[in-house]
């Protein structure tokens, strides 16, 4: 057992501090076992200690920012590598460790730049280093912002490959930088590698899955969420993507039961509620849809889709007097929310001539035309409105755009 390892490890460093107060090795080590208990508090005392004792100890710096970093405290955790390299210019640990920490911490912008850079410096020193390409490659496909991101995250994940052909973990992850370029074969020749290696590695059959869904091969997507689901049952995600792919199969009753089985293991899993209310509208079902809808803006008000859907359920189900007050609501809503969301506004220009409100069918119909001039429908309703107030050349253009637009 490591942790009854570790506990005599400690006894023996206690001992060693008692003979000696001033061994800076028996802190040291004796912190490095407290962080593998995650004792890290315990930890960094015996590293300010060893420092303490040996301000040049780059050992105690390095392994200090490790535990501060497991705490989440970034900055702490900076600094001490910080100190590291200076202390050791050349120490990979530190460097490696450095950018780790700028990669989780990811909430200044250049985080990310600083990363790769540390990644980049580790791989100067020591060229064979793994885990440099595989993180290096983690954060290209993380940052995603350049032109060359995502290949630069593939040729790293080669390197990985290169170095150690059977490193499951990073087919996987060059499988999703392929899947992010839309090259879903390349992907699913990854993940097909994964699984050859490690046939319970799960994530390889829940990414090879989603690939399969973007081609539209949805049992063979269906058979890989199976296959997860058996790895491990309680992984929510699997459910609900098999409950998408049912969905786009319209077998809408086995959809609901994924959705309901993810939802069964974590009740504020909104992307589940939200899917279910999908599922429901498309069998017409839109007051259990509503009700999917309005779980998900109590649990996340700020979730623009749960309004936008549930604006077309109510716009849909239209039986009650106000449903279309409700549905014009809930797009004010989505627009307040993200105000560049061209389909909120279409839907509520539909609405608002539904109501025969012209004017603001038309305002929204223009908009939604502004935020995607190719909208073939916002063009024809926009007609359709303009016919009603007897605009007939403004009608006819838009008539004719949005035949231009459909060819």
């Amino acid at each position: 057992d490591k942790q009854a390892k570790y506990d005599l490890a400690i006894a023996d460093y206690n001992k060693a501090i008692e003979l000696d107060p001033k061994n800076v090795i028996a802190y040291n080590n004796r912190g490095f076992a407290y962080s593998r208990q995650l004792k890290y508090d315990l930890a960094i005392a015996d590293y300010d200690k060893a420092i303490e004792l040996d301000p040049k100890n780059v050992f105690a710096y390095n392994d200090r920012g490790f535990a501060y970093s497991k705490q989440a405290k970034y900055d702490l955790a900076i600094a001490d590598y910080n100190k590291a390299i200076e202390l050791d210019p050349k120490n990979v640990f530190a460097y490696f460790n450095r950018g780790l920490t700028y990669a989780k911490q990811n909430k200044y912008d250049d985080d990310l730049d600083l990363a790769i850079a540390d990644f980049t410096k580790v791989i100067e020193i020591d060229p064979k280093y793994i885990f440099a390409y595989f993180n290096r490659g983690l954060t290209y496909a993380k940052q995603n912002k350049y032109d060359d991101d995502l290949d630069l995250a593939i040729t790293d994940f080669t390197k990985v490959i290169e170095l150690d052909p059977k490193y499951v973990f990073v087919y996987n992850s060059r499988g999703l930088a392929y899947a992010k370029q839309a090259k879903y074969d390349l992907a699913i020749a990854d993940y097909n590698k994964a699984i050859e290696l490690d046939p319970k590695y799960v994530f390889s059959y829940n990414s090879r899955g989603l690939a399969y869904d973007k081609q539209a091969k949805y049992d063979l997507a269906i058979a890989d969420y199976n296959k997860a689901i058996e790895l491990d049952p309680k992984n929510v995600k699997d459910y609900n993507n098999r409950g998408l792919a049912y969905a786009k199969q319209a077998k809408y009753d086995l959809a609901i039961a994924d959705y309901n089985k993810a939802i069964e293991l974590d009740p504020k899993y909104v992307i589940a509620y939200n899917n279910r209310g999908f599922a429901y509208s498309s069998q017409l079902k839109y007051d259990l849809a509503i009700v999917d809808f309005t779980k998900v803006i109590e649990i996340d008000p700020k979730y623009v889709f749960a309004y936008y859907n549930r604006g077309n359920a109510y716009a849909k189900q239209n039986k009650y007097d106000d449903d279309l007050v409700l549905a014009i609501a809930d797009y004010t809503k989505a627009i307040e929310l993200n105000p560049k969301f061209a389909f909120a506004f279409y839907k509520r220009g539909n609405a608002y001539d539904e109501q025969k409100k012209y004017d603001l069918a038309i305002a929204d119909f223009t908009k939604a035309i502004e935020l995607n001039p190719k909208h073939a429908d916002a063009y024809n309703n926009r007609g359709l409105a303009y016919k009603a107030i007897g605009k007939t050349t403004e009608a006819d253009a838009d008539f004719e755009t949005a035949e231009a637009l459909k060819k």
